[in-house]
């Protein structure tokens, strides 16, 4: 399936410093209503965001709620990132509330996956490093714009400097083509219809 590709990326960066930020934290189960990918923004960190949240009244002290970080679609945070369950909600949740790319020392390893197939990278990068760019962030007001280069994988930072990450060659083609697992697999489709032709010839009682 096709999802939309992600070749560059300006934004200013949320500076969210929190470690073990857990998967119950990003959108809380009580938020998650049904299966689908769409609803889940409101729901966003609610425990954070919200000093009622039945009410859906807004903690003004939350960094989401900063005029200047309402519209960014960088995050960054601190280590094990989206750790704890499975949820993909979790993702969809960012995603839906705009956030495109997330900046951390780790990440829990299957939020880590969930990111890729659904349009959102996460950039491991090392912690003094993130720090850094937090800290640029919280001094520029939110003025300060990141500058994600994915095809080079490479980030500019207001000051102009760039800084390399690492991210693994399929999960990367997967970023850039805005392919998720099912369109990954269809891209090989004439692979797979010659492996069937084969087969069939080799071993007809399969087919019968």
């Amino acid at each position: 399936m096709k999802m939309e590709k992600f070749i560059t990326l300006s934004s200013v960066a949320i500076p969210l410093m929190r470690v073990n930020v857990d998967t119950d934290a990003i959108i809380p189960s009580r938020e998650m209503k049904g299966v689908s990918k769409k609803g889940l923004a409101d729901g966003l960190f609610a425990n954070w965001r919200y000093v009622d949240v039945d009410a859906r009244e807004e903690d003004p002290s939350f960094i989401l709620n900063k005029s200047h970080f309402r519209k960014a679609k960088i995050l960054l945070s601190g280590e094990n990132f989206g750790c704890g369950s499975s949820r993909e909600h979790a993702v969809w949740a960012l995603k839906e509330w705009g956030i495109r790319a997330i900046i951390a020392p780790s990440f829990g390893s299957i939020f880590f996956g969930n990111c890729i197939r659904n349009g959102v990278l996460p950039i491991t990068m090392n912690g003094t490093l993130v720090d850094n760019f937090a800290r640029i962030s919280t001094d520029s007001l939110g003025q300060g714009v990141f500058n994600i280069n994915l095809p080079k994988a490479e980030i500019m930072i207001p000051s102009g400097e760039r800084y390399k990450f690492d991210l693994p060659i399929s999960d990367k083609e997967m970023l850039v083509e805005g392919l998720d697992p099912i369109g990954v697999t269809i891209k090989k489709r004439d692979l797979i219809n010659k492996f069937q032709e084969a087969d069939r010839v080799s071993r007809p009682w399969v087919y019968i």
